[in-house]
């Protein structure tokens, strides 16, 4: 049998030959009565998932307005001064005119979330499936649940007009270095990134002001990116003159 003799499958725009070609077509698959469930967890239908997160998200959040998404660590608790300062930043930024976005769940999100509330604005979560269940926090409004970090961070991305950044671990660094690297490599116009703890931070500026920018991996305007204090008020002055000036001038 010739290469051409071979004959093929066609599955919707894929076309299949010789051992590729299926036993069953994907109708016959649909409608079996009981058949294995495996195919729910394969790679087709996560990218079905992946467009469900996506719509929810848009959906969700399409008519929510100028926000400022606020970052930090989950294990901070209530009797830390970090989480009174996420608390009167949220009250701030409401009172300012824009929503507030966290993660949604404990710590820090729950001070931001608190705050928003509690002054009468948007209180967001933008929630994320973890092993070790965190839910909700019992401040927010309007909450989105996600299976992908992906499509979660996009939504921050999006919908923000401003991140502040409160003491956090991985998942904190994560969402601050992918706003730098969006706005560095300009996917996406300049906004205010406030870091909110020169003692917690500083180590992590000198590192980028020494070793990253005198080994030539990021530019020094790079890191002026970044503005960082240590009140609340700070903070806001912050946000105020970046709204005055205009998201491109941040």
């Amino acid at each position: 049998m010739t290469h051409e003799d071979r004959e093929r499958h066609r599955k919707g725009p894929i076309t299949l030959r010789g051992a590729q070609r299926p036993a069953r077509t994907t109708d016959q698959r649909l409608l079996e009565e009981d058949g294995p469930a495996d195919w729910v967890h394969a790679d087709p239908w996560r990218v079905l998932r992946i467009q469900a997160e996506f719509v929810e998200g848009f959906g969700a959040l399409a008519e929510l307005g100028p926000a400022i998404s606020l970052f930090g660590s989950a294990r901070l608790r209530e009797d830390s001064p970090y989480y009174d300062c996420a608390v009167r930043i949220a009250q701030g930024v409401v009172e300012m005119g824009y929503a507030v976005i966290t993660g949604g769940g404990p710590g820090i999100m729950e001070a931001g979330n608190r705050g928003a509330q509690e002054a009468g604005g948007v209180s967001v979560g933008l929630g994320i499936e973890l092993p070790h269940e965190q839910g909700m926090n019992e401040y927010v409004d309007l909450g989105v649940d996600f299976r992908y970090f992906f499509a979660r961070k996009t939504m921050f991305v999006k919908y923000s007009s401003g991140f502040v950044v409160m003491p956090g671990g991985f998942g904190t660094f994560d969402e601050l270095f992918e706003a730098l690297c969006l706005m560095q490599t300009h996917k996406i116009d300049l906004f205010p990134v406030v870091l909110v703890g020169r003692e917690y931070w500083q180590g992590l500026l000198d590192w980028l002001r020494g070793t990253v920018v005198e080994g030539g991996m990021v530019s020094p305007a790079d890191i002026d990116l970044l503005r960082v204090v240590d009140t609340a008020e700070e903070a806001l002055e912050v946000l105020r003159e970046a709204a005055t000036r205009g998201p491109a001038a941040s």
